[in-house]
């Protein structure tokens, strides 16, 4: 896909899509998360890319939604329908069958934070900063809460969402909303080693995994391990299974088909 303001490239197995929008802190508008969609379909359907990473571009991640779109006179109902576009976005996500990588290469804020938590895995730079500051001009992170509670701990996420404060990377890693920080000159070493390891593992038992781990998280006990286990027999019959387990026994590196 072509668009001035998200960027989308692959190579090899790797799908980047970069929010463009640095002189407006890449906030998310109504158009740029429809773009967001478009490209995970694009990601989705694309047979060569096994991972996606998600960044910004410039020093800023995503400064959260555009607030231009709170000054401009059009139907309440239009308003709504546009924010869905958001939630609809972070459902997107949990079905991609592809895992997803947040690059942050800096601020993270609002909406931003829920990209960062809407990803499986972050790599944050040093200098990045995190919150949820919509409290501080009378709104409240409605659009990202469902997604950041499945991502921090109870009471953190609240006093984040009531104070609307900030808080660095070596915060974000301690509350598990990253994997790791490293020096802003590291970043983009640390993305490719994780994304290369990624990108060396079965296709479907990716799909399937990721398919499983959303589906069961809302579910009862007992109703997620009978869940799971019919997904792992699912599994076992995979070409890929059979490659893992005869590659294993002849110590060498499995070559992996996605079948």
């Amino acid at each position: 896909m072509e668009s001035p303001h998200l960027l989308y490239a692959r190579r090899d197995a790797l799908a980047t899509l970069t929010i463009n929008r640095p002189d407006a802190r890449n906030a998310l508008s109504h158009e740029m998360v429809t773009e967001l969609r478009q490209a995970l379909r694009e990601a989705k359907r694309d047979p060569a890319v096994r991972v996606i990473v998600i960044t910004g571009a410039g020093s800023i991640f995503c400064a959260g939604a555009d607030l231009n779109s709170f000054r401009r006179q059009q139907p309440e109902l239009d308003r709504y329908f546009q924010r869905r576009q958001l939630a609809d976005l972070f459902v997107d996500m949990t079905e991609l069958g592809k895992p997803t990588v947040a690059r942050v290469n800096g601020h993270a804020l609002a909406a931003g934070i829920g990209l960062v938590a809407a990803c499986d895995l972050a790599v944050a730079s040093d200098a990045a900063q995190f919150g949820m500051p919509e409290v501080n001009v009378g709104l409240f992170p409605m659009m990202v809460m469902a997604i950041v509670f499945r991502s921090l701990p109870r009471k953190a996420a609240m006093e984040l969402m009531l104070t609307g404060k900030r808080f660095d990377a070596a915060e974000a890693l301690r509350l598990g909303l990253i994997n790791r920080h490293v020096p802003a000159d590291r970043l983009d070493v640390e993305i490719e080693a994780l994304t290369e390891e990624l990108a060396g593992k079965s296709p479907i038992a990716m799909k399937l995994g990721l398919e499983a781990f959303y589906t069961m998280q809302d579910m009862s006990f007992p109703a997620a391990m009978a869940y799971l286990q019919d997904q792992l027999a699912l599994l076992s019959l995979s070409d890929d299974l059979k490659e893992g387990v005869t590659a294993f026994f002849e110590k060498r590196a499995p070559r992996f088909t996605g079948r």
